[in-house]
Order: structure tokens, then C-alpha cells, then sequence
């Protein structure tokens, strides 16, 4: 069973980085994975996403500043952070999608608390 274990957030201040980490028991390179964020009293969103291959994905609003990576041999998914705005403060969720299976998987973190100081 996939087991997604989300840690590395935290406070920094404005401008400031972090790497988020997302421990993926069961992940496999076929895995589509993606963050999504959720600030208080907001819808979640993307954030950035990684369908397979070398493709990603960014929301504009991160875009330039945020990568996502994967190590499928530590079954581990990335998300750096770099120069931090206090609009970023949200719960951070590693996601996992498997549209080749059947049925079609979707598997979530529990979440890691990011907070920018302004």
C-alpha cells in the first residue's frame, strides 16, 4: 500500500528556502506526483506537478522559484522552495495519482505546516 509521510517544513522568513520531503512507501516511476497547498479559509491548489518523465508543472505563482524532483530509488518526492513570500504560508500535501491502475489511484500526506514570516 502507498504511504506518503510528508516533513521538512517550518518557519523561515521572507526570501528565505526550504525543501519539503515526501517519504513514498510503494511509489513507482509510472506514479504521477504533485503538492498542493491549502492556506486557511482558501481551496487547495496545485502547486507544482511532475506527470511522468522530465515534464513539470507550476502554478504561476511559484513558478521560477519552486522545483519539484524525485528520487525513485530512495522513493522520495522533492519540493524546493526558494525566495519565500509570506503568501506562500499554507499546509503542503504530497500527492500520488496512478491513472494507470485500476481503479485509478489517489493517495495523500497528511500535510506539513509552512510559514513565511513578513
Amino acid at each position: 500500500q502507498v504511504r506518503l509521510v510528508e516533513s521538512g517544513g517550518g518557519l523561515v522568513q521572507r526570501g528565505g528556502s526550504l525543501r519539503l520531503s515526501c517519504a513514498a512507501s510503494g511509489i513507482i516511476s509510472m506514479d504521477a506526483v504533485a503538492w498542493h497547498r491549502q492556506a486557511p479559509g482558501k481551496e487547495r491548489e496545485l502547486v507544482a506537478a511532475n506527470p511522468g518523465g522530465g515534464i513539470t508543472n507550476y502554478a504561476d505563482s511559484v513558478k521560477g522559484r519552486f522545483t519539484i524532483s524525485r528520487d525513485n530509488a530512495k522513493n522520495t518526492v522533492y519540493l524546493q522552495m526558494n525566495n519565500l513570500k509570506p503568501e506562500d504560508t499554507a499546509v503542503y500535501y504530497c500527492n500520488v495519482h496512478r491513472p494507470w491502475s485500476r481503479p485509478a489511484g489517489d493517495y495523500w500526506g497528511q500535510g506539513t505546516q509552512v510559514t513565511v514570516a513578513s
